[in-house]
């Protein structure tokens, strides 16, 4: 038996492409009007505030609003007073590199990075909010503006199925100082990835990128999307398996008739579960597993419900 990537996505016929991309939003559409859209709003809408006067102080005012300066400048009170953004701005950088075309159920991981992107987007326009793409493997690809509209997440949606595959290890610390330097306005950032080329192969050499996520999510909002298939975490009782190496360098064969050997795979995936989050934690930064064999829109669903309670339930 042979596990092996599926069809990498960016080689779509146009006709396949738009199947899968009409597919998407079929699957998504309800979620979005549902169970999503609510906690987005409670998550997301009324933490971004703009200043928007100065003025005198009036009885009942709250006295952290006082602005001292203007105050001990006229001899009397004021208050800084502020609304909310009426727009936000969303941005997906999402991981086009090798193994996200590995999907060994229904979905590549790729796919699945699609259809978060697009429960992702569909809601923010549902909100009247601005969503970006940014794709990445060795190093930043297509950049989209953020932009309002149906049409433009129809698109997002597609370039990020159709994006060209990235046969080196996806650069992380590229994409993530890219964005540092080129956000101006703070931004929601969903960083989707399965970050398999994020665990460094030896002690410290994920010293770069973890220094950039940190950095960017002082300005931000970062979130990361985590996209894990099963077989990844748990080798099933079938044999010896010939398991070709992404890239097709290299063969490697498992007898998966050892518990010893099913162990030692669950331990390693584990290992690199608690390193992700170490290194999230570190810098703080949200982030949300998915599983290939559970519903997708569940743990996004569940996210945002935790967000809510944990910022009061605003909206």
């Amino acid at each position: 038996m042979t596990a092996a990537p599926r069809e990498p996505s960016g080689t779509l016929l146009v006709p396949e492409l738009m199947a899968r991309v009409r597919q998407i939003h079929i699957r998504t559409h309800r979620l979005v009007n549902t169970a999503l859209s609510g906690g987005y709003r409670s998550t997301f809408r009324g933490q971004g505030i703009e200043f928007e006067e100065v003025r005198p102080y009036q009885p009942g005012d709250d006295v952290r609003a006082i602005d001292w300066n203007v105050t001990a400048r006229t001899g009397e009170a004021f208050i800084k007073t502020f609304r909310e953004e009426r727009e936000l701005t969303l941005e997906l950088l999402v991981d086009t590199g090798l193994p996200m075309d590995f999907g060994s159920r229904t979905w590549t991981k790729r796919e699945a990075a699609a259809q978060i992107a697009a429960l992702i987007s569909f809601v923010a326009i549902e909100h009247q909010d601005r969503v970006g793409l940014t794709l990445f493997g060795a190093e930043p690809g297509l950049h989209i503006q953020a932009r309002k509209g149906p049409g433009h997440v129809l698109r997002v949606v597609r370039e990020v199925m159709a994006a060209p595959v990235s046969e080196a290890r996806s650069n992380l610390e590229e994409v993530l100082s890219h964005e540092e330097r080129t956000l101006r306005r703070r931004s929601i950032v969903f960083l989707i990835s399965d970050f398999v080329s994020a665990v460094p192969r030896q002690r410290g050499a994920e010293q770069d990128w973890t220094d950039s996520l940190a950095r960017l999510a002082r300005r931000h909002d970062v979130i990361a999307v985590r996209i894990v298939d099963p077989f990844e975490e748990a080798l099933p009782e079938a044999g010896v398996l010939q398991l070709d190496e992404l890239g097709g360098r290299r063969r490697l064969e498992v007898d998966t008739r050892s518990a010893a050997v099913r162990d030692d795979w669950s331990r390693r995936a584990m290992e690199r579960r608690e390193h992700l989050r170490a290194v999230f934690d570190r810098a703080r930064v949200d982030w949300i597993d998915l599983r290939l064999d559970h519903d997708l829109a569940d743990p996004i669903v569940q996210f945002f419900r935790r967000r809510a309670l944990r910022h009061g339930g605003r909206g």
